[in-house]
This record gives structure tokens, sequence and C-alpha cells, in this order.
């Protein structure tokens, strides 16, 4: 299997530290986004990696490329990142789109055994690792799921639909990374598709090929889009450690 990171905006909510770097570089908890996940990922058991950059990409792959730094993570560059939204890095990631993949947003952080339920949890055809959530919250990917079915995804879901929020990972066990690549090329090919978020593609197939759901019960994770999401991450951690102390 192969994970694409999506890394190529700026992150303008985490200014100024986004000012001189792109999101994925900046530091949580003593360790770059991108590293939380390339570190999560190998653990999981994924070793080929793909990261698409945009923002400052001659960072990144000065990151890739520095002693100590994970070894065998190949970068594709966005050029259009700053024209396009988030489907706009997809579309350039599509040739690694052709076997058993995951697909991930470039700035969400997990404990490894998120991504490893994941896996163990998948089934044949398109997944979305979501979490269950009675309400939105702010700048949520909301999802309606039923039966382990995922029927809608949408930022302005109607509150009566929401039962569950996405954590921005897309899974694909198939030998020929299934109907999403197919998908990717629809929602993009049509009039305005450029300014879709990735999520459209899995909205589209929730409609005709289907989506099946996988739950995140308990372990940790975190979209860092604001500075108090850093703040978040190490609070969670911090006590998470204390009560393995106590137990």
């Amino acid at each position: 299997m192969k994970a694409i990171i999506i890394s190529a905006g700026q992150g303008t909510r985490l200014l100024p530290l986004t000012l001189e770097m792109p999101k994925c570089l900046v530091e949580v908890h003593g360790r770059t986004i991108l590293d939380h996940q390339i570190v999560a990922l190998r653990a999981a058991g994924i070793e080929q990696i793909v990261v698409v950059g945009g923002y400052r990409v001659e960072q990144i792959a000065g990151h890739l490329a520095r002693p100590g730094s994970p070894q065998g993570v190949e970068l594709i560059v966005n050029p259009f990142w700053s024209i396009t939204s988030s489907i706009g890095s997809v579309w350039a990631a599509k040739g690694s789109l052709r076997g058993p993949f995951c697909l991930l947003n470039g700035d969400t952080i997990f404990d490894t055994s998120v991504i490893r339920e994941a896996l163990r949890d998948m089934r044949p055809g398109v997944n979305l690792l979501v979490e269950r959530a009675s309400q939105a919250e702010h700048d949520d990917m909301c999802v309606e799921v039923r039966q382990q079915r995922v029927l809608a995804v949408g930022k302005d879901l109607p509150a009566a639909q929401i039962t569950h929020r996405s954590l921005g990972a897309v899974l694909c066990p198939d030998a020929d990374g299934g109907p999403y690549a197919a998908a990717l090329a629809a929602v993009i090919g049509a009039p305005g598709g450029y300014n879709a978020y990735h999520h459209a593609i899995i909205h589209r197939l929730a409609g005709t090929a289907g989506v099946q759901a996988i739950e995140n019960h308990s372990s940790l994770w975190c979209e860092i889009d604001r500075p108090e999401d850093i703040e978040q991450w190490v609070q969670d951690h911090t006590g998470q450690a204390m009560r393995r102390q106590r137990a």
C-alpha cells in the first residue's frame, strides 16, 4: 500500500507560523507535522509514501533530504496549489492511485493506532475514516453514515444528517485502486471542479459505487489548523502519558 499526503497549501490560519514555511513543516511537540505522519505511517506498516507539495515546496524537499530524515519518501509538486483546492493535489498524485492507497490530509496528525486499526478494518472498495459526532464543530468535514455506509459528505451538511466527522483519510485496498480515480476525473472535470475539496470525490462515490465508513473510536488525532490545535495535541498526549504512568 502507498500513502499519499496532501501538503501543498500554506495554512493561512496558522500565520505567522506559515509566513515563511509550509504548514507541514510546522513543529508540534518537537516534531514537524510531516514527520509525525511519516513516523505513524511507517509504524503502521506503510513503507511507500508520497508527499504532494506546493507552497515553498523547496523547503519540503530540503527537509526530506536532510541527514536523519526518513528515507524513500517521494515528493510530487502541485504547481497549481494556489489556484485549486485540495482536489488539485490529488490530481497531481493520480499516478499513485493505480493500486492500494491511503490518502491523507497534510495537516492531520494521529497516533499510529489510528492508521493501524483503519488498515485492519478497511474493506474492498473505497473507505473513509470517520469519528462519531452529534454536531459539527469549527470547520468539520461532516459525514452522514448509516449502517457503516457513507451517504453524504460536506462542510455544509444539514444538522439533521450529521452523524460523523471525517478524519481526512481515504483508504482503498484494491489492486487497481478501485473506482476512486475515475470519480476524481469526473469531479475535477465538472464546472468549477478544480475548487472542490477532495471529499467531493467521496460524496460522488457515496451515490454511485458506494463508500464504507471506518470508525475511529478512541485513538488520538488532531487537525492542525490554528495555534490552539498545537496546544491541544500537547495537552492530550501529556494527559495520556500521565494516565499510563498511573495505570
